[in-house]
């Protein structure tokens, strides 16, 4: 495809998956519940009963969390217990996509990435990115000692354009092999993720499927819509890549490592992404509050979850000697790679 209609076609899927979304909930009749802290309460369970798309596959007994948390609420409960009391039964759901928003807070949940190594630091980071690093709008790049390129991208939120990344991969052609470093990076934008993985493909691949809900039922999903990945008619690099991940390498970031995998060429080093594929949607409750939740679910091309995460190629964590000595052991790990097996 042309420029004009690749991005026409990135407004279109945007489009569809909205209308998807918009028919669901035009389909469900909410039961209105009245501005209470029962009523928030039980508006909030019902919520996430109807429309939450991961109780099933994480085995939740959500009506027995009803019946534990519907003891700590009360009449005259104050909205600050009120909010501590649903934020606690969110963390149930164990998901870094689910959130309950107020006037003065946002409960969240994130233990996904805190029970883990952190396996990235800034400050070390600067010894490789040094201060002569280029910058394409969002991404961080550089040329390293060993002629090994290295690509830093924050966030996906951040955008980037075609000829950003064209001016990227041209400077950058000259490398005997390319690191591409997604860690810490918490998501954003998917388009933003795709258009960074259509340089690293020749033909058209399946990523993945997703599905979205059609009824209450916990099981109520469509049939799986395929995902496909389809190379840039911009500049597309054809050398080995060593995607480097952590575990807060997180929801459209989890989307960019799935897709990358699955390429010949690509090797993930690092540790297991922090997950989170459920395609967030949001509600509000009586009082106001709105809660994010994961609504769509998605899946590999073998029809697997990945909610919980990507595991890598190659399993690297930074060392306690390298770290104390200015060291990034992942860093360190891709670059003998990409040379041994350019």
């Amino acid at each position: 495809m042309k420029f004009k209609e690749k991005e026409k076609y990135y407004i279109i899927k945007s489009f569809i998956f909205c209308l998807l979304l918009i028919n669901f909930s035009s389909c469900v009749t909410e039961e209105t519940f009245v501005d209470t802290p029962e009523g928030n309460f039980e508006q909030l369970w019902k919520i996430i009963d109807e429309q939450y798309c991961f109780l099933d596959y994480k085995k939740i007994d959500w009506d027995s969390i009803h019946t534990q948390y519907e003891k700590r609420i009360s009449s005259n409960m104050t909205n600050e217990g009120l909010f501590e009391v649903l934020g606690d039964m969110l963390t149930e759901l164990k998901d870094g996509h689910v959130n309950l928003y107020s006037a003065n807070n946002v409960a969240r949940y994130w233990k996904w990435y805190e029970d883990y190594p952190e396996n990235f630091s800034d400050s070390i980071q600067r010894n490789y990115l040094s201060t002569d690093y280029k910058i394409a709008s969002g991404i961080k790049y550089k040329i390293l000692d060993d002629n090994i390129g290295y690509i830093y991208y924050e966030s996906f939120s951040d955008g980037i354009g075609s000829g950003n990344l064209d001016e990227m991969l041209n400077y950058l052609a000259i490398c005997d092999g390319l690191i591409i470093d997604v860690r810490n990076n918490g998501g954003g934008t998917i388009t933003n993720a795709t258009k960074l993985a259509e340089r690293f493909t020749n033909e058209k691949v399946l990523t993945g499927y997703i599905r979205h809900k059609t009824g209450t039922g916990h099981n109520d999903f469509s049939d799986p819509y395929p995902i496909y990945l389809e190379p840039s008619n911009g500049i597309r690099w054809q050398k080995r890549v060593a995607v480097l991940t952590n575990r807060r390498s997180f929801s459209a970031t989890n989307d960019f490592v799935n897709s990358m995998r699955i390429l010949p060429l690509v090797t993930i080093i690092g540790d297991k992404t922090g997950g989170g594929s459920g395609l967030p949607f949001t509600s509000e409750l009586p009082n106001g509050w709105n809660v994010r939740y994961s609504s769509s679910p998605h899946f590999d091309p073998d029809m697997n979850q990945i909610e919980w995460g990507i595991d890598p190629d190659i399993k690297v964590d930074i060392s306690a000697s390298d770290y104390n000595k200015g060291i990034d052991t992942i860093i360190e790990r891709a670059r003998t790679f990409l040379k041994e097996n350019k």
